[in-house]
């Protein structure tokens, strides 16, 4: 898939992985529409070629008038989406205050998972209806975002692990959905990734993350995984998978 001339959407886009990825597309020529809530639109630094929109992904209707904006404003035909938002609170399913909160556990899935899916459907439909690239048929591109806690949830991740694992499920089925439209999804399993999830830890306990890295000891950045994101959009061969990339990091238990 040629990324430059087409428009693409990254949610989660105004910071972490989400940034990374929009400044990633942009750089390759891409008009760039990041969604995201406006606080974070307000803290977010302007970006050439990275327009940023206002959506919730939670929110099926606010996707859909996003992607009609970049259907209406965008300079080229929509091609790629990737789905960056996501939140990871940590809570036990008992702990010391008691059963885990269920609203708690729902708002988790509703981002994560029920979040991606809205992003793909809706892409997919604006997809379906463009021209195709190439002698395959081929219209565009889906990436998702799951997580290492997908196959290795640890203690604490009962809902994070669940709303990943639903976007590794997700994978494989969407792909063969959406086959005969000739729109490819894959999805990114994450490690433990440099972004401000991580702002509020300690120094010694980031050191402690990178060095159960087995290979390189150190976090990942974001600007890998942007980099994967774009592989995986530019090779048109790649369906239906679901990569780590974690530096062969399997987590423990804590």
């Amino acid at each position: 898939m040629e990324i430059r001339g087409t428009a693409a959407i990254v949610t989660g886009g105004a910071s972490g992985l989400g940034r990374a990825t929009a400044l990633a597309l942009a750089a390759r020529g891409a008009d760039v529409h990041a969604f995201d809530l406006a606080p974070a639109i307000e803290r977010a630094e302007p970006a050439e070629g990275v327009r940023y929109v206002e959506a919730d992904v939670t929110d099926p209707e606010s996707v859909r008038a996003g992607v009609e904006r970049v259907v209406r404003e965008g300079e080229g035909p929509l091609r790629a989406a990737v789905s960056c938002a996501g939140i990871g609170p940590s809570a036990r399913i008992l702990g010391r205050s008691g059963v885990h909160d269920f609203e708690l556990y729902a708002k988790v899935v509703r981002v994560n998972l029920l979040g991606t899916f809205h992003v793909l459907a809706l892409a997919a439909e604006t997809m379906a209806e463009t021209d195709p690239v190439d002698e395959d048929g081929q219209r565009g591109v889906v990436v998702n975002t799951a997580s290492v806690a997908a196959y290795e949830g640890q203690v604490g991740q009962a809902a994070y692990a669940s709303s990943k694992g639903g976007v590794v499920g997700l994978t494989l089925p969407a792909a063969r959905d959406l086959a005969g439209r000739g729109i490819r999804v894959n999805a990114i399993a994450p490690g433990i990734v440099d972004t401000p999830m991580l702002a509020g830890v300690g120094e010694e306990y980031r050191e402690g993350l990178a060095a159960s890295v087995p290979f390189p000891h150190r976090l990942a950045r974001p600007q890998e995984y942007a980099r994967l994101a774009l592989a995986l959009i530019e090779h048109d061969y790649l369906n239906g998978e679901t990569v780590r990339l974690d530096g062969a990091l399997r987590m423990a238990p804590r």
